[in-house]
């Protein structure tokens, strides 16, 4: 069984920074891509950023030049750095992790959510 744990989600400023990270932990052999999503109040889920085992990330176009995403291999974390935060930013944002539990295939898993709010 694999868990994905978020934190680092809160309240802050217009032009503010956070710093969200998730852990995953388990049965897990192998780790490929790693990424965030996030789900605005009346809107679709969207990708935010992915980061693949090995070559180049990968950012939606709203966020290029504010968010940086990186991760931990040996601790299977992976982390997104906001920084200029907009109103707009505001979601709850969900950690995605595609890893081989040593079964058939790699599988997606999912974190339970963390709600960024960007208000002044």
């Amino acid at each position: 069984q694999v868990q994905l744990v978020e934190s680092g989600g809160g309240l802050v400023q217009p032009g503010g920074s956070l710093r969200l990270s998730c852990a995953a932990s388990g049965s897990i052999f192998s780790v490929n891509a790693m990424g965030w999503y996030r789900r605005a109040p009346g809107k679709q889920r969207e990708l935010v950023a992915v980061i693949p085992s090995g070559g180049n990330t990968n950012y939606a176009d709203s966020v290029k030049g504010r968010f940086t995403i990186s991760r931990d291999g040996a601790k299977n974390t992976v982390y997104l750095q906001m920084n200029s935060l907009k109103p707009e930013d505001t979601a709850v944002y969900y950690c995605n992790a595609v890893i081989w539990t040593g079964t058939l295939a790699y599988a997606n898993y999912w974190g339970q959510g963390t709600q960024v709010t960007v208000s002044s």
